[in-house]
């Protein structure tokens, strides 16, 4: 039986990756994209691992025991991330947030989080520092991760019967499980949680109600993610996706709601208060109601690769400048330099764009580039 290979450049790589950025003179003023957009979020990848195989983001067809992840040396470091890190800060960068893969499988995460939460914003303030995860490994991690500094996390979790998570994470994983980990964090000052449930049409939008009800009443925020076209790999289909208007309304008949404004500009979900005063949700609906214009956050991958849109087709390669010979001055111009070339929109485009770009590039994974 012949093994079956995939070959690395299709799934990571994506497309040809342009040469370093020659460093430039260091970056002074008020730091703006082509569309007059800042740059306060860093989305940082810390492993392109992941102990689940969600379809819509890892598929195990593709994701098996064959295909090979990035090796311990092209990762960058956690000095290495941290560096980069306080470069992206003196440009503006007000969050980190910590993403994978799974973040929580990278090897004593809790002691990245400690050096990233020395830093401080322009204004001397500490980072919103933040991590995303699957909840997997939650429940023994989350006191390390408090006590280091971390301060919030955010769960992803698409169902509440067991069988239907089991079968989305495709691990045989038991939601019981992520739900003490939710309790956890919850218990040792990781808050307010926020739990993200991609919804897939005729997978699980039926459990949209089950899921407001289970977290109605309690500190933790829910949020529902249209399910989005990242990357290549997860045959993703339009007729697959609930649009968020659809689902408020199906939510309203059991739960009435009344809308809330944005807590910070950029922010990616629309806020929704249950009318009795039993909490918020939220809804990301990059699909039907693109919130391009207000996008602020850049992606640095796990292997060093700077991403300027969540749908991005090429990277930066920052991992050449950290380990060359240049100043971290140099090295932050010359992202200030990309940053100003910056005019991605693809979610507003989407319509208007092929289905798959002209030049033959792929875009990018999600597990590789985070969430």
């Amino acid at each position: 039986m012949v093994a079956k290979v995939i070959p690395l450049a299709d799934l990571r790589r994506l497309a040809s990756t342009p040469p370093p950025p020659a460093p430039a003179a260091p970056f002074e003023g008020d730091l703006r994209d082509a569309l007059g957009r800042p740059l306060h979020d860093l989305r940082i990848s810390v492993t392109d691992r992941c102990n689940f195989r969600c379809s819509y983001c890892m598929p195990k067809e593709i994701f098996d025991k064959h295909y090979r992840f990035l090796p311990h040396d092209a990762l960058l470091s956690f000095e290495e991330i941290t560096r980069a890190a306080r470069v992206f800060v003196s440009l503006g960068v007000r969050k980190i947030r910590l993403t994978g893969g799974e973040p929580l499988l990278r090897k004593n995460l809790e002691r990245l989080v400690e050096m990233l939460a020395g830093l401080r914003t322009l204004e001397g303030q500490p980072l919103d520092l933040t991590l995303t995860t699957n909840g997997s490994l939650l429940k023994r991690k989350a006191r390390a991760l408090k006590d280091a500094g971390l301060q919030r996390v955010t769960v992803s979790l698409d169902a509440l019967d067991d069988a239907i998570f089991r079968r989305m994470n495709d691990a045989d994983f038991p939601v019981a499980d992520v739900l003490e980990g939710i309790d956890e964090a919850h218990t040792v000052g990781l808050g307010p949680v926020k739990v993200n449930m991609v919804v897939k049409r005729g997978t699980n939008d039926h459990e949209v109600v089950a899921m407001a009800e289970r977290f109605r009443g309690t500190p933790v925020v829910l949020r529902f993610i249209e399910y989005m076209d990242v990357g290549a790999t997860n045959g993703w289909r339009m007729d697959e996706v609930l649009p968020s208007g659809e689902l408020i309304a199906r939510l309203g008949e059991v739960f009435p709601l009344e809308p809330l404004g944005a807590a910070a500009q950029g922010e990616t979900a629309a806020r929704w208060r249950y009318r009795d005063g039993q909490g918020e949700i939220g809804v990301i609906s990059s699909v039907t109601q693109a919130f391009c214009r207000d996008c602020n956050r850049a992606r640095l991958t796990t292997e060093g690769k700077l991403f300027l849109c969540l749908f991005g087709t090429q990277g930066h390669d920052l991992r050449a400048l950290l380990r060359g010979d240049h100043a971290d001055a140099a090295i932050g111009g010359a992202i200030a330099g990309i940053w100003q070339g910056r005019s991605d929109r693809y979610s507003e485009l989407r319509a208007q764009l092929p289905p798959a770009p002209a030049d033959g590039a792929r875009r990018v994974e999600m597990h590789y580039i985070g969430g």
